[in-house]
């Protein structure tokens, strides 16, 4: 599971995937902090030209469904199981309807309890790239007609990934957010609902390492 996480600047997510964004003052978010993803644009009605492939929309860092009455319940919906997300009610619309979108991340922060104390670690991509997590998204509307994002992170089992085990209480079930190989950016937003679960896969020990934060000059 993944409560914090370390969004990427503007120029780094323009390097990755050659789209503009909202720039974004705050790097280290935590739950219903705002945040940037990437999905499909969605068509308006009578359009005819294709519009850009991808696009960076700002939202909030735990899903808020469009039946909720406010906004506090992005403190829990912050990560999906993908096991249940089909059934989960916060979840089960933008599962259904296949509101698929990455969250881009220079790192992830993780309780490691091998020392039987929490201590946060930051985990990157070992190669130094940024991470795209798998996620859906959602739109609410406010009292004020407001239409407000938001994302949550797809997870699954790590009970046997030789580097996320290391993480958590040693005796809660061991957790990791769904990390896409660069390859299936493009398949993993094109995908119908039906097909959601080929990409819950972990993504592999060795192409992960835990990376200290540089020093702010």
């Amino acid at each position: 599971m993944c409560s914090r996480y370390e969004a990427p600047s503007h120029p780094q997510i323009m390097k990755a995937f050659g789209v503009e964004g909202p720039e974004q003052g705050r790097l280290d978010l935590w739950p219903t902090y705002m945040g940037p993803f990437l999905r499909r644009p969605e068509r308006e009605e009578g359009q005819d030209e294709p519009g850009p492939a991808l696009e960076v929309l700002s939202g909030s860092f735990g899903l808020i469904p469009s039946w909720s009455k406010d906004t506090k319940i992005a403190r829990r919906t912050y990560n999906a199981r993908s096991e249940t997300a089909a059934k989960k009610p916060s979840f089960r619309s933008a599962w259904k309807n296949g509101q698929h979108c990455i969250i881009p991340a220079a790192a992830i922060y993780e309780p490691d309890w091998r020392s039987g104390k929490a201590i946060p670690t930051r985990i990157a991509r070992a190669d130094g790239e940024l991470l795209g997590i798998a996620g859906l998204w959602e739109w609410w509307r406010n009292p004020d007609g407001e239409v407000i994002h938001s994302y949550s992170m797809l997870t699954i089992n790590a009970d046997d990934h030789t580097f996320m085990r290391d993480y958590h209480k040693p005796d809660d079930e061991k957790r990791m957010v769904v990390i896409l190989p660069a390859g299936l950016y493009n398949d993993w937003l094109d995908a119908p609902a039906r097909e959601s679960m080929e990409f819950m896969r972990q993504y592999p020990a060795d192409r992960m390492a835990v990376v200290p934060k540089e020093r702010e000059s």
